[in-house]
């Protein structure tokens, strides 16, 4: 900022003496001889803290230089019109004087020195509108406050443009398939193909897989790497891993290297079994919803025929346009009771989840009748119902409440019976067909998950399921300490380069990286 003379008022010197006190700050922990986690964090937000005192000064020293211009051009123009102003009435009192000398008889000369000063004036006159059009946005506010408008628009213009190109970016960073992971599948797929013995399925299913005393989990995904992970991390966790059951579900194209990557690990007499959707031979077009709208032209077009310019127009919008809303993986959900008709209970998780603890304690819970056990996510105004469906559709006005939590996905705890019970397959059938054209909510399993147990869900204690690692980079390291599954929901997965490095450990430390096939595709160990 700049004082009435145009100097720059003393504001960077108390910001550089902060600099230097965080700079200290900064020193003093490690000379301390602290432990190395409580130096590396208090060193992290000093650096941090040092850097936006920095930004701050810069942008002081910007300002001082912008009031120094301002005030040196207003000074100029202050005398460049102060010179017109004695010009102008110098020349006004040569022309009075022409004017009176003329008038008198035998004056020709008079009238020539008159003619001379009127086309002198007339010049000054000019020099003097030019330079007073040139000082007007310094001295008139409501010029200057509607070009300062005008240029804060252009600049929200260009900012608005620049974040939905960059969500674009961001969502195919997040969507793209890294060259790793693809060619873990083709070498676990052809392995699968090389030894067809050594992989195939019993000839009589394990009576632990429809065993309702066991304790039972459903993960349904097509990242073979992903999907290990989840495993892994609930095997290594476990007091007792011969008492649970894993129930991997894939697409038919990564079911052999999917059955590869489980059996290769040792799950220390845990149970699983690895099928593909399409052996389920009930999930077809005339009985699922999904399938049946796949097949629409209007949303094969909506999705498949989407051009770049006009997936940038709506970046809010943008990621339901991602077909994998539509695939059958991210549906099976639904149709739990039916894919698994002798159980009671069922823990679903994403394969974007780790788990950290025993989760034994969740079939220990009173579900008290409901159905879904879930973490809720609202706080304050967010993750309302509201946020999630089309409330001015006189369907959903009538029967949900706006203000109602939402909850989350990816551990999910599901009484089965009580599923039945309130035949929440078919509340789920009806919600999507009455939303064949999206004027009830927009894609997703969420909003439909919601509507469906809507009165069903029972919530459970945050410590289960922490989420946003795969998004919000301020979680506190305690509160991920003590949950039982963290969820890396959100574009920046662990297995992405675009994962957030402070979380990605809690991931890999489940990856294999002494197993041939990983070595083989160059995925390089933290």
């Amino acid at each position: 900022m700049a004082d009435a003379a145009g100097n720059p008022r003393p504001c960077s010197r108390p910001i550089a003496v902060l600099v230097l006190v965080l700079l200290a700050a900064a020193a003093a922990p490690a000379a301390s001889g602290g432990g190395s986690a409580a130096v590396n964090g208090d060193r992290l937000r000093a650096e941090q803290i040092r850097k936006q005192a920095s930004d701050a000064a810069a942008s002081a020293a910007a300002l001082a230089a912008a009031s120094r211009r301002l005030h040196l051009d207003r000074a100029r123009h202050l005398r460049l019109l102060s010179s017109l102003h004695r010009n102008l009435t110098a020349t006004l009192r040569s022309l009075s004087l022409a004017v009176a000398s003329a008038s008198e008889p035998a004056s020709a000369s008079a009238g020539d020195e008159a003619r001379r000063i009127d086309l002198q004036a007339n010049d000054l006159i000019r020099a003097a509108r030019a330079a007073i059009a040139e000082s007007k946005p310094l001295f008139d506010p409501q010029l200057k406050i509607q070009r300062l408008k005008d240029a804060i628009f252009a600049q929200n213009e260009l900012l608005a443009r620049a974040k939905k190109r960059g969500a674009f970016a961001s969502l195919i960073a997040a969507k793209s398939i890294p060259k790793p992971l693809h060619c873990l599948t083709v070498r676990l797929t052809a392995e699968r193909i090389a030894s067809p013995e050594r992989y195939a399925d019993p000839v009589r299913p394990p009576p632990a897989l429809e065993d309702p005393a066991l304790f039972h989990y459903a993960i349904f995904s097509d990242n073979v790497l992903a999907a290990s992970c989840v495993v892994r991390s609930a095997v290594a966790n476990s007091h007792d891993p011969s008492k649970h059951v894993f129930h991997v579900v894939t697409d038919r194209m990564n079911l052999g290297a999917m059955q590869v990557i489980i059996r290769r690990m040792d799950l220390k007499g845990a149970h699983f079994e690895v099928k593909a959707f399409e052996d389920y031979k009930f999930l077809n077009s005339s009985y699922v919803p999904v399938l049946r709208q796949l097949e629409s032209a209007n949303l094969q077009k909506f999705y498949f025929e989407n051009k770049v310019e006009n997936a940038t127009k709506d970046a809010s919008n943008m990621k339901f346009r991602n077909p994998k809303y539509l695939s059958m993986l991210n549906h099976l959900r639904f149709y739990l009771p039916e894919m698994y008709p002798k159980l009671h209970r069922i823990l679903f998780l994403d394969d974007d989840v780790v788990v950290q603890r025993d989760l034994t304690g969740l079939w220990k819970i009173d579900m008290e009748g409901k159905v879904n056990g879930a973490v809720e996510t609202c706080f304050g105004s967010f993750h309302r119902y509201a946020q999630y469906m089309n409330f001015s559709h006189p369907l959903i006005k009538a029967k949900f409440n706006p203000n109602a939590c939402g909850w989350a996905y990816g551990m999910n705890f599901f009484d089965l019976d009580s599923w039945r019970r309130e035949k929440s397959t078919e509340q789920y059938h009806y919600w999507q067909n009455q939303n064949e054209n999206r004027t009830l909510w927009k894609l997703g399993t969420l909003p439909p998950g919601l509507i469906t147990f809507y009165s069903t869900t029972k919530p459970l204690d945050k410590s289960w399921h922490v989420l946003g690692l795969g998004y919000n980079p301020s979680i506190s390291m305690e509160e991920i300490r003590n949950a039982a599954v963290v969820h890396f929901n959100g574009n920046m997965k662990p297995w992405l380069d675009i994962g957030m490095n402070q979380f990605r450990h809690l991931w890999t430390k489940y990856v294999d990286y002494d197993d041939e096939y990983i070595r083989q595709c160059n995925f390089a160990p933290p």
